[in-house]
């Protein structure tokens, strides 16, 4: 304990910031000292404290002006979408904040709707497209991804000359908006996994409807504060929530199962479709793998 105690701060920080490197290679990404400091696991540190801890960690680097762990791959790519964000967000925020309105207001069993992936991490280009992350009324979760899909569909024939990548190509038109993560209600209350991985996600995610919903389930999961203190008072400056236009009873639950079906044979198409992409395939089989137990379509029929 003595030995602890008389540490140097920095030597205290390190095992926090290295926590916090490895979440975000295991996502494939890499980010600057200040960014770091902001999302540092186990709470927010000054910038300068986390230039000292690199600096006295024998496993840390900054290359590109990204924070890495020696021999990582991520901090090129990093560096370059962090450049590619700035030019390129804020219109994808905007369309992503209108289209988000207009999926709440058609549909009023979601309840709450975030920005995730590479538009809220800070590292967004135009060839990729808009992760969200929904909460929606228990029993509906296959009828929200339907609706996201549809959606989206419609509105990516408004963006045929977007650019893509392996993992935005489309038969017909370019991926814009896909949903992520789909929760029921109760899932949340609580979650049945409140790890690191868990914590950062909805850290990173900007809410845009649903935030005292939001709030709520912060609240009712204090395990994933444990991990990011920064969560009790994240800000969500997009978020205006919207009323709906289309009544309730419209969607009842019996529509689940068909919009299982009809979910599910789409997105095993889609899986086709990447067949002779392995790299596509591999980034798939990673993602859905972080949203275990949620991921949709794993559970039996």
């Amino acid at each position: 304990m003595l030995v602890q105690a008389l540490a140097s701060p920095s030597a205290r920080w390190e095992n926090r910031i290295a926590r916090t490197v490895a979440l975000l290679e295991r996502r494939g990404y890499a980010v600057a000292p200040a960014r770091l400091a902001a999302i540092c696991a186990g709470g927010p540190l000054p910038e300068q404290s986390v230039l000292e801890a690199v600096a006295g960690h024998p496993e840390l680097d900054i290359q590109h002006g990204m924070v890495v762990s020696r021999g990582s791959p991520c901090a090129l790519a990093s560096a370059e979408r962090a450049r590619t964000h700035n030019t390129s967000s804020a219109a994808y925020l905007r369309e992503t904040v209108r289209f988000v309105r207009v999926l709440a207001r058609l549909n009023p069993y979601i309840r709450a709707v975030s920005i995730a992936g590479s538009l809220a991490a800070g590292g967004f280009r135009d060839s990729d497209d808009v992760d969200l992350n929904l909460v929606v009324e228990d029993g509906r979760r296959h009828l929200a991804y339907v609706a996201v899909n549809l959606l989206g569909m419609a509105h990516a024939l408004r963006h045929r000359r977007k650019p893509v990548d392996t993992h935005s190509a489309r038969p017909l038109a370019p991926r814009v908006m896909t949903a992520n993560l789909i929760l029921e209600r109760s899932q949340c209350f609580p979650l049945e996994r409140q790890d690191e991985d868990m914590a950062y996600e909805l850290l990173a995610a900007e809410p845009v409807h649903g935030r005292a919903l939001w709030r709520e389930i912060v609240t009712a999961n204090p395990g994933l504060v444990e991990h990011f203190p920064q969560l009790d008072q994240r800000p969500a400056p997009l978020a205006v929530d919207t009323a709906a236009a289309l009544p309730h009873w419209l969607f009842p639950r019996l529509l689940d199962r068909p919009s299982r079906h009809l979910g599910g044979a789409a997105w095993r198409y889609m899986q086709w479709t990447r067949r002779k992409r392995p790299e596509a395939l591999a980034r798939v089989a990673y993602v859905r793998g972080t949203m275990r137990p949620y991921a949709l379509f794993d559970e039996p029929p």
